[in-house]
């Protein structure tokens, strides 16, 4: 476009150098003869095609001539002035976006998760809460952020779900169960404990042949004794219907302001994450192992619920143990594995690894 454009000028240029040259006669007549070829020209064809060099050129010589000689033009006035308006504008067109900046990505997943995981929020809730991360985002863009993910406002938005409500209350719910463990010599013992089901930790509470109601009320005492130590209260017990946890079982705890939940009858599922934990201590525990006594009993459980509570990983905790021993590490990724060392508990049924020091 530039050189057809460079082209049409250096022609006009040089018909007009000609013209110079000219008598007034011959220039007259040469008007004459162009405007009849013109006129021949509309008559043929309503709407003449014409390439961007044309439109610069006759918008520019529209320019120079006064607007009574613009009928010689196969154009009309408008026209002409709408050419001249375009070339102004992209003279002055400046490079770069027009408008607001687009919204990251980030930012836009985080709205969306704080939305999602705080149904109650609103959108200046939101956007308070950006504000103190060190993002600034106004209200109506939240807004606009979450109807285009078909995210309603506060009271539109799902509520509490099950697993949400449960883990929630979690922290400060307590169950209790029984399990029970033959003896080489066929001998039946009970073995009482205690789970936390928020952090899964385990309590144990003691072994005995034969458990009655004083024995488990002694060992609920004795619990009870360490609850107020704790940051988070405890406020619910779940347990089964079973006759050894009596009247004053539920005294001791209801006397600590926890509330006593009993399992419909038979309904194992009920106190799920206690079952669990007996699934998993005789699966890698006791299953393998051939219990002597009580006194060996005991001792084979401190040993397990000390590894349980301080080294094993739980997927509910992230794969993480409910009192870890030593913190997390984050290693560098390398060829070099690191060193490690391996501790052996119960004669090398339970291996415990650790970096070497």
């Amino acid at each position: 476009m530039f050189w057809s454009l460079c082209y049409l000028v250096l022609r006009r240029l040089l018909q007009l150098a000609a013209l110079r040259f000219r008598s007034d006669e011959f220039k007259e007549l040469e008007i004459v003869v162009l405007r009849h070829e013109l006129a021949v020209l509309r008559r043929q064809r309503d709407r003449p095609e014409l390439s961007p060099a044309d439109r610069v050129f006759l918008a520019a010589a529209s320019c120079l001539l006064p607007r009574a000689s613009w009928r010689s033009f196969f154009v009309t006035p408008a026209t002409l002035l709408r050419w001249h308006r375009r070339l102004v504008a992209r003279r002055w067109t400046y490079p770069g976006r027009v408008g607001r900046p687009p919204i990251a990505g980030e930012i836009r997943e985080l709205v969306l998760r704080l939305a999602r995981e705080n149904p109650r929020w609103g959108y200046t809730r939101i956007a308070g809460e950006l504000r103190g991360l060190g993002l600034t985002v106004s209200a109506s863009l939240v807004r606009n952020l979450l109807r285009q993910a078909g995210l309603g406002p506060a009271g539109e938005r799902a509520g509490l779900s099950w697993r949400e409500f449960l883990r929630a209350q979690a922290q400060s719910m307590l169950a209790v169960d029984f399990f029970t463990v033959e003896t080489v010599s066929l001998r039946r013992l009970y073995v009482l404990f205690y789970i936390e089901l928020g952090s899964r930790r385990v309590h144990l509470a003691g072994c005995t042949p034969e458990p009655d109601g004083a024995w488990v009320t002694q060992q609920a005492r004795q619990l009870a004794w360490t609850l107020s130590e704790r940051a988070t209260p405890i406020r619910f017990l779940i347990r089964d219907r079973d006759s050894k946890f009596t009247r004053d079982f539920d005294t001791v705890f209801r006397d600590e302001g926890v509330e006593i939940i009993r399992t419909p009858i038979r309904s194992p599922k009920a106190n799920a994450i206690a079952e669990r934990f007996v699934r998993t201590a005789r699966s890698e525990c006791l299953d393998w192992l051939l219990i002597l006594n009580q006194r060996h009993l005991e001792r084979v459980l401190r040993v397990f619920i000390q590894h349980y509570n301080g080294h094993r990983p739980h997927r509910t905790l992230n794969l993480r143990p409910p009192d870890p021993a030593h913190p997390t590490l984050q290693l560098a990724s390398s060829a070099r594995p690191p060193d490690l060392t391996r501790r052996d508990r119960l004669g090398g049924l339970i291996h415990e690894y650790g970096r070497a020091a």
